[in-house]
């Protein structure tokens, strides 16, 4: 089934990893089957990376990064008592310049 390039971004229907999948199988003529280990490995991938505290830029795509927040005290909504909000990271994407262009043309 061939599908419209930007079907699943119209309207409240988000390219969702299924939908990826099938767009990279259509685009690269591959079976869903490797298409799906295509997408999988890149994923993978860039999740290894970021566990590893390395960053991951995609020339054109943008930067995937690891990012610290500090610990910080906050408060529990149901008692009002004050809580300490232990130190974490979390990863953090920033668009690059052509991705930046494409979504604002």
């Amino acid at each position: 089934m061939t599908r419209r390039k930007n079907e699943f971004l119209k309207g409240n229907n988000p390219m969702n990893k299924t939908n990826l999948i099938e767009v990279v199988a259509n685009q690269t003529n591959l079976k869903k089957k490797d298409a799906e280990a295509a997408v999988n490995s890149v994923l993978n991938a860039i999740a290894d990376a970021l566990a590893e505290g390395e960053k991951v830029q995609i020339a054109g795509f943008g930067t995937f990064e690891v990012k610290a927040r500090g610990e910080r005290v906050g408060r529990n909504p149901a008692t009002k008592e004050q809580i300490v909000i232990p130190a974490s990271k979390h990863p953090a994407f920033s668009a690059g310049k052509a991705l930046k262009e494409k979504v604002n043309h």
